[in-house]
């Protein structure tokens, strides 16, 4: 009995052993699924997680195109708004440069954002007396001009481009400053000195009668400028508004001469001239001394010494004159022209004497005539 319990003992312990190895066994199994299931269980963790997480970042990244002056760029990226994008991509913009949506806008995911920028260039600008250096973005020389508040006159006039044509880098332009103006000035009128004899005068004294005035005439100019210098001057209209005075000068005509037997004569006109002679005979006058006229001038004053014939085409009947003879022959003298003769025309005068000896002995001479003053 003892042995039997010995034997069970011994049969329980090898059972307990036996139960204690299963146990162990069955415990290891266990253990070992339960870290393959555990494994299973963070590799799906860890697949969800990276999954869940790609769709993140996939979710995070917008499409974006950059029309860089023509330039296209393509590119993806996490960042949330415009200013961002191109301070991180080092595109430079200055404030010249055209950015078609604003730098502050937010990029949206799920679609393909677009950034135009038209870069700005330099273009040259000489207006009003200074040289201008100017970065721009603007389509047109009108536009460029609109954006820098420079005016164009209807007189104005650009050199090196027209108004409307399109900006190019380096386009150098002209801008004149055109400017047309009526303009009046007023000019003298010189005055001219008018003469006229005075035969109370004597030669070599003048006399003024009027002071002379000098007019004035307006003249009206059409003038252009072109940045303010004068290039044209066109005459419009000429107007006298007042007229000239002429000055009115009178002078003497009576000269001075001192004859041979020292008469004293006051005279305007000398006239070298032919003289004869006649007396009141019928063989010079063809009257008688019965006849009613004998010894009777034309004038109708009794003919004597001093009264000569004369063509009242030369010589005016009633002047006075001084016959000069030439040489050393006594001079006739003082004398009338009272009267004329059929035989006397031109430059011919006859002289009255007394006797009929006188006459003959006279003949035809050589005389100065002296056209005596009052």
């Amino acid at each position: 009995m003892a042995f039997h319990c010995k034997m069970k003992v011994n049969c329980y312990k090898k059972q307990q052993k036996q139960t204690e190895h299963e146990h162990n066994n069955k415990d290891e199994n266990e253990n070992k699924y339960l870290h393959i299931k555990v494994a299973l269980i963070i590799s799906l963790l860890i697949i969800v997680t990276l999954s869940g997480g790609m769709e993140t970042l996939n979710l995070s990244l917008k499409e974006l195109t950059i029309n860089d002056n023509g330039c296209i760029i393509k590119l993806k990226t996490t960042e949330s708004n415009i200013q961002d994008v191109i301070k991180n991509y080092g595109l430079n913009i200055v404030k010249e440069d055209d950015v078609r949506i604003p730098l502050s806008d937010k990029l949206v995911s799920g679609v393909n954002n677009e950034i135009i920028i038209k870069r700005a260039v330099p273009l040259y600008i000489d207006v009003d007396g200074e040289h201008l250096k100017v970065l721009t973005h603007c389509s047109t020389l009108a536009e460029v001009l609109k954006e820098n508040e420079i005016e164009i006159g209807e007189s104005d006039r650009i050199e090196g481009a027209n108004i409307e044509d399109k900006i190019f880098r380096g386009m150098s332009v002209r801008i004149v400053r055109v400017k047309e103006d009526l303009i009046t000035e007023k000019v003298t009128i010189s005055y001219e000195v008018e003469k006229r004899s005075n035969q109370r005068l004597e030669q070599g004294v003048e006399k003024t009668v009027r002071e002379g005035q000098e007019g004035i005439r307006e003249l009206l100019y059409r003038v252009v400028y072109e940045d303010g210098v004068m290039v044209s001057k066109e005459l419009v209209k000429e107007t006298v508004v007042a007229s000239p005075v002429n000055k009115l000068v009178e002078y003497g005509t009576i000269a001075r001469y001192t004859t041979a037997r020292g008469d004293v004569l006051r005279y305007s006109k000398v006239l070298n001239m032919r003289a004869t002679a006649y007396t009141s005979s019928f063989k010079d006058t063809g009257k008688n001394p019965g006849h009613p006229e004998f010894g009777i001038t034309y004038t109708g004053i009794k003919a004597k010494k001093g009264i000569i014939a004369v063509d009242p085409n030369v010589i005016p009947l009633g002047t006075r004159v001084y016959v000069e003879c030439p040489g050393d022959i006594p001079d006739y003298g003082f004398a009338l022209a009272a009267d004329t003769g059929g035989a006397i025309v031109g430059n011919l005068i006859d002289l009255y004497f007394e006797t009929q000896e006188e006459v003959n002995s006279w003949g035809i001479k050589k005389v100065k005539v002296y056209i005596l003053s009052e």
